[in-house]
């Protein structure tokens, strides 16, 4: 019998809504950022998801800018005329000096207003502004960099389109809040103009870390040893880390997405941020109330499907004891700890083989590369079984019409004359057709570097080749999955649904995605305590592997160390029984509105309450505190224990054949909600005020902080 879906943090009784009081009535808030209707990395992902809460809370008042990319105005947004009179002269004035600015609502949740800037239509003033630059801040943009240039051009159109707007002082309180390094230059220009607009920088990942990480630098154990500036002029992007560096030391508030963020941004942008910004998601859009495990089922028999035909001639293992994990994300080897999960897997094929094992392990690996088209033998194997499951139904048919004629005449069928010479020819043929003179292949595409593939040498070298006597098998799909795939037809949600274990053992993971979304949907995943979301269930978690979610420890701990503990981790995993699997997905599925933008979005409402107090400290009211402190708020261990069978005791599902069907002790998701629910505690609570009614010596302090924050 399916377990019903608990009641999730949201409706807890001890975490109630966040009471806000500020009022924005007055105020005009604007997000700049170079992925606003425009698709590039997760940004795109952090802007779209958390535009409908922004919404909801700012009302007309709010306002999305970036750059005009037609090809995707036509499929995303809606061109309308400005709502707002005051923008709507900005936006005429900036036109009729030479500018191109669109206006519309993009057509996401919450259908947010855009402003959209053609930055190529300005590109007349590249060199004039790139003096400016020059001789305002001492950046020089050399000018094969088509980024920067377009950084440059984004910034000072912005910078003008907020200088417009505070002409007309209605509203008379505007926040500005810039997204990463292609839209920081805006706030510089702000700061240097003296505009009065209350500013927010947000770094996703700071530009240096990510080119040092890639380089394969021993990074967080030396990160008070490196001089940023010759670091940056040796990769060719220091120009881009002024930029970055300006835009963050300019903000009235600086923010970062996770907690090992900040300490990065910390030694590489010399300062602290002053707010944590989590990323979240929108939880509604994935949950199934009632039905998560049900799609969990039906997705993973689509994916058995594609095993069949991928392991044809070489399904010599029990797809019921089949367990599929997966790594997916852009394809950077180290970084996103593909080598470690391999090397992982190689040790985990020696115990599964060494314990005598039934179950199998299925790692895909979905990470686009270059190809140049599908695997013939990848494609023939789907082909086979097709081929296969039609002839059965041919002779299913048959038999079936011979089984119905016979009872017709009131007689019982003689089974052996059910099935004649042909229908055993037939079923001969087919299974003949499943012959196979080589190995189920390792990659599903045709790679066009073969020889330098990071992942297929590494597969070589540890020698997990899909033999019949691994217990691990690999699958690595060098591209985006797609429901109109002819090889893999199923959405990159569909197929998460549909897998056991999520791994993502990064060494540079600024926030991470991939694992929030294993969350929402219910599936467990296995992170870092290098990666933003693993520090985040750490903070917020008082066991995370009992929720199914594994912290690897890449932070204080060596390379082989951490490969034994990851190990590890799977073993434990294949030890569970499918009634520990349930509960654990159950447990897991408990926590996904801990990651929902209505919890996380109390972050980027803190960030911009800041601003204003700090840009306008004699209207609105900021009593300090620290942002980041999660200190009242964890997440209990379970009612029952952990699910793993080294630590079961009576309480806990203990036998996989046994325990499936036993009323005795059955398992009361509602119980263990309800104990849970009683553990949860409030979470700090925001000392945000309305507009001052009186002042007396926080106005002080408030001057004081925002002279110190100018200086800076």
């Amino acid at each position: 019998m399916p377990l019903a879906r608990s009641l999730s943090v949201t409706s807890l009784s001890g975490l109630e809504e966040w009471d806000e009081e500020f009022d924005l009535e007055d105020a005009v808030l604007f997000e700049i950022a170079w992925e606003v209707a425009n698709k590039v990395g997760g940004i795109y992902t952090v802007i779209q998801t958390k535009a409908r809460l922004t919404a909801e809370e700012w009302g007309e008042n709010y306002f999305l800018v970036g750059p005009y990319v037609e090809s995707n105005v036509r499929t995303q947004v809606e061109l309308i005329e400005p709502t707002n009179p005051v923008l709507k002269r900005t936006i005429d004035k900036m036109n009729a000096s030479g500018c191109k600015v669109y206006f519309g609502r993009w057509l996401i949740e919450g259908s947010p207003y855009v402003v959209l800037i053609d930055v190529a239509f300005t590109a007349w003033s590249l060199d004039r502004w790139k003096s400016e630059l020059w001789e305002l801040c001492d950046i020089g943009v050399p000018w094969f960099d088509r980024e920067a240039n377009d950084a440059v051009l984004f910034g000072f159109l912005t910078a003008w389109l907020l200088g417009e707007q505070n002409k007309y002082k209605t509203p008379p309180y505007v926040v500005a809040h810039f997204h990463e390094w292609l839209a920081g230059l805006g706030l510089v220009l702000c700061r240097h103009r003296q505009l009065p607009v209350a500013t927010i920088f947000t770094t996703h990942a700071t530009l240096l870390g990510r080119y040092l990480c890639a380089g394969n630098v021993d990074f967080y154990n030396n990160l008070a040893e490196f001089n940023v500036d010759k670091e940056a002029g040796d990769r060719q992007i220091y120009h881009r880390y002024c930029l970055e560096r300006a835009a963050a030391h300019c903000a009235h508030v600086f923010t970062t997405v996770s907690q090992i963020t900040a300490i990065e941004a910390e030694h590489l942008l010399k300062r602290k941020p002053d707010v944590v910004t989590p990323n979240g998601l929108n939880v509604k859009k994935f949950s199934a109330v009632h039905e998560f495990q049900n799609l969990h089922a039906q997705s993973k028999n689509r994916i058995q499907e594609f095993v069949r035909g991928h392991f044809y001639g070489h399904l010599d293992f029990n797809l019921d004891k089949c367990l599929f994990l997966f790594i997916a994300g852009r394809y950077e080897f180290s970084n996103k700890g593909a080598d470690l999960f391999l090397e992982a897997l190689a040790r985990l094929n020696y115990l599964l083989r060494v314990n005598h094992s039934d179950v199998t392990v299925i790692a895909f690996f979905i990470m686009p590369a270059r190809t140049n088209n599908f695997n013939v033998e990848t494609l023939k194997g789907q082909a086979v079984r097709k081929q296969l499951w039609d002839t059965a139904q041919t002779v299913k048919e048959r038999f079936g019409k011979k089984l119905y004629e016979s009872l017709l005449v009131g007689q019982l069928p003689d089974v052996s004359k059910m099935l004649d010479k042909e229908d055993f020819t037939i079923m001969k043929r087919a299974i003949f057709a499943t012959q196979r003179q080589c190995q189920p292949p390792i990659c599903t595409h045709n790679m066009l570097e073969d020889s330098s593939d990071p992942i297929l040498n590494c597969v070589r070298r540890i020698g997990l080749f899909n033999s019949s006597a691994d217990r691990v098998k690999i699958i690595f799909h060098p591209e985006f999955l797609s429901s109109t795939s002819p090889l893999l037809p199923m959405d990159y949600e569909e197929f998460v649904r549909g897998c056991h274990l999520g791994v993502f053992p990064s060494y540079y993971e600024p926030w991470g995605y991939t694992p929030a979304e294993c969350t929402v949907m219910g599936i467990p995943s296995i992170s870092t305590n290098l990666s933003g979301f693993g520090c985040f269930m750490e903070e917020h978690i008082a066991d995370p592997t009992a929720y199914g979610i594994y912290i690897l420890d890449r932070r204080f701990r060596g390379v082989d160390e951490s490969c034994n503990q990851l190990t590890s981790f799977l073993f434990q995993f294949c030890k569970q029984s499918r009634r520990q699997r349930i509960i654990q997905r159950n447990r897991t599925e408990r926590l996904s509105d801990l990651l929902d933008w209505r919890y996380l979005g109390r972050y980027y409402i803190s960030a911009r309450h800041m601003a204003l107090a700090k840009a306008f400290p004699d209207t609105y009211l900021y009593e300090p505190h620290d942002p980041t402190s999660t200190t009242g708020f964890r997440y209990p261990r379970p009612a029952s224990v952990p699910p793993s069978p080294a630590l079961s005791r009576h309480s806990s599902p203990r036998h996989s054949e046994a325990e499936d069907n036993d009323e005795d002790e059955r398992y009361d998701e509602d119980l263990e909600a309800e104990k849970d629910r009683v553990n949860i505690r409030q979470p700090y609570s925001m000392p945000f005020k309305n507009k001052l009614s009186t002042v007396g010596q926080s106005r002080e302090y408030n001057k004081t902080l925002f002279s110190t924050s100018l200086s800076s």
